[in-house]
């Protein structure tokens, strides 16, 4: 399921990720079908001493899209946050895929205008996140290669 959504160049990486998703500090929330498979998966990693919540990752297989998994996933995330005591979620949404309007333009010239009049070019998840309460809070160019940048958001839980 990882990595479907986020490509085979990660492999490594997500079986460290997952196995330090059970850790004290964080929160992992799977999505399991009827027929006991995993269809979605979320994790959060406890920032500024519990006052913020990073979310990452987010993952829904590619069956189960657009209907309401995802959803489900982040409305529990955030009920969590708050039973944790946390304030604020934040996320980091990689464009590496020319999927908005922030992707290879220079970012340094103009950057709160092209925030504030950004583009979704190709389903990006930006507009999921907004679409649940998140704000667009920053972006740090060039994030992952020239042209691609992060794009954070944010939402308060209190």
């Amino acid at each position: 399921m990882l990595i479907d959504a986020f490509g085979e160049k990660s492999n490594r990486k997500w079986l460290k990720d997952i196995k330090e998703s059970f850790a004290e500090d964080r929160i992992s929330i799977a999505a399991i079908n009827d027929s006991d498979n995993a269809i979605g998966w979320i994790g959060g990693i406890k920032k500024y001493s519990g006052n913020v919540w990073e979310l990452h990752p987010l993952v829904v297989n590619k069956y189960g899209r657009k209907q309401g998994i995802g959803t489900l996933l982040v409305t529990e995330f955030e009920d969590q946050v708050k039973a944790k005591g946390g304030i604020t979620i934040c996320l980091g949404s990689d464009d590496e895929n020319n999927s908005t309007s922030l992707s290879n333009v220079n970012l340094y010239d103009d950057l709160f205008n092209k925030l504030e009049t950004i583009e979704n070019k190709n389903s990006h998840p930006y507009e999921f996140y907004q679409n649940l309460g998140y704000k667009i809070v920053g972006v740090l160019p060039d994030a992952n290669g020239i042209g691609k940048p992060d794009i954070f958001l944010a939402k308060g839980v209190k």
